[in-house]
C-alpha cells in the first residue's frame, strides 16, 4: 500500500511524507530530524556540517522534552541513552538558548547511529526505503558533513513547505500522546475522537486536545483539496473541514458517525461551500477511500480509530468496501 500512495503522487514530498508520516515510532527523533532538516533547506545550504544540524535537533528534543514523554515507556533509556543526557542537560540547555557542549557531543554522536540511519526506512517493508533520499552523511567521523539532497531542497523550498512543517508537528504531538501514560493507553485502544467547534483531534477520555483535524490528515491527501484535489496551501488558502458525507444525512444513516475522522477531510473554504449539502461525487469517494487507507498504514492511534471504525460496522475488507456501503444507504 505504500507503493499505492507514491505512485498516486510519485514526487520527493510524497517520500517525506512516507517518512514522516507512515514510520514505526518508539522515540521522537525522526520528527526533530526531519524538522532541522527542513530548517537548514530553506536556507538554500547543499552542505553543513553534522555539529550545526545536531544544534537545532537536540534543542528541539529539549523544547518537547518538557511538555510530553519523548519515547514510549516500552523504551528502557540508559545512561548513554541520548534522551537520558537531553534530560539531563535541559534546563542548562533552554538558560543559555542553545546546547551544551555535553548534549552537542551527544546527539553528534547518536544522530549518525541512529536517528540518520533509520529515517528513510520504511515501517514493515523488509528493510525497504522511501524513493527519494534527503542526505547523505560524508566525511570522517570527526567532521561529519552532511549533504542535503536536490529532493530535500525541492521539499523545503516548496510551496507546501508550512503543510508539511504542521504535518510534522501534528503528527509529533500524536506520538507523544500516545507515549503519555494512561493518555496512551485510551487512545490506542478507543481511538481519537473530534471536537467540531475547535476542529481538535482529543483523547476521548479526557477530552485533551492532541492535534488539528487538517494538520494531522492533509498529508495522507497528499496535501489536496478532498473536494476538487488541487493542492491545499497552509497559512494561504482558506481552509475547512468537509464533511464528505454531509452531516444533514445523519438522519438517513444514524447508526454511523459522521462526524468521525473517517467522513472528515480538509477542503478549501469555496469549495466547501460550493458544495453545501450535496452527496459527494464518483471522484470524492474516491479521494476519501484512498486517504483512509493512507491513514491505515500509518501507526496508533489514527489507525485505530478507523480500524475501529471498520469493526463496528462489520466491515473487514477496507475503506472501499465500507463507503460503498454508506453510499448504498443513500438509495
Amino acid at each position: 500500500m505504500t507503493v499505492e500512495f507514491f505512485r498516486e503522487e510519485p514526487t520527493a514530498r510524497t517520500s517525506w511524507r512516507l517518512a514522516v508520516l507512515m514510520g514505526a515510532n518508539v522515540r521522537t527523533y525522526k520528527f526533530a530530524l526531519g524538522e532541522a532538516l527542513l530548517g537548514a533547506a530553506a536556507q538554500g545550504q547543499g552542505d553543513i556540517l553534522l555539529k550545526d544540524l545536531a544544534g537545532p535537533y537536540a534543542m528541539s528534543l529539549v523544547e518537547h522534552l518538557a511538555q510530553a514523554p519523548q519515547a514510549s515507556p516500552k523504551v528502557v533509556a540508559a545512561g548513554a541513552d541520548f534522551l537520558a543526557v537531553a534530560r539531563e542537560e535541559a534546563a542548562e540547555s533552554m538558560r543559555f538558548g542553545g546546547p551544551t557542549e555535553k548534549l552537542l557531543a551527544a546527539a553528534m554522536k547518536s544522530m549518525p547511529a541512529m536517528v540518520m540511519r533509520k529515517f528513510h526506512r520504511l515501517r514493515g517493508d523488509g528493510g525497504a526505503e522511501v524513493p527519494h533520499r534527503f542526505y547523505e552523511v560524508t566525511g570522517p567521523a570527526r567532521e561529519r558533513v552532511i549533504r542535503l539532497t536536490g529532493p530535500l531542497l525541492e521539499v523545503a523550498l516548496s510551496e507546501q513547505r508550512p503543510s508539511l512543517l504542521a504535518e510534522l508537528a501534528a503528527r509529533w504531538g500524536i506520538v507523544e500522546m500516545s507515549f503519555a501514560a494512561g493518555v496512551g493507553r485510551s487512545l490506542v485502544e478507543e481511538g481519537v475522537a473530534v471536537d467540531l467547534e475547535t476542529l481538535r483531534i482529543t483523547d476521548k477520555e479526557r477530552r485533551r486536545p492532541v492535534a488539528g483535524v487538517t494538520e494531522a490528515v492533509i498529508g495522507f491527501q497528499h496535501g489536496r483539496c478532498g473536494i476538487c484535489g488541487d493542492p491545499l496551501i497552509l497559512g494561504v488558502d482558506e481552509i475547512a473541514v468537509d464533511h464528505v458525507f454531509p452531516y444533514s444525512f445523519r438522519r438517513l444513516m444514524p447508526a454511523i458517525d459522521l462526524d468521525a475522522i473517517w467522513n472528515l477531510a480538509p477542503a478549501h473554504r469555496p469549495c466547501n461551500a460550493q458544495k453545501s449539502n450535496r452527496p459527494p461525487t464518483p471522484g470524492q469517494l474516491t479521494r476519501l477511500a484512498m486517504r483512509n487507507e493512507a491513514i491505515m498504514l500509518s501507526p496508533h492511534p489514527l489507525k485505530r480509530t478507523l480500524q475501529l471504525t471498520l469493526k463496528r460496522h462489520g466491515f473487514r475488507d477496507g475503506w472501499w468496501h465500507f463507503i460503498q456501503g454508506v453510499r448504498d444507504q443513500l438509495g
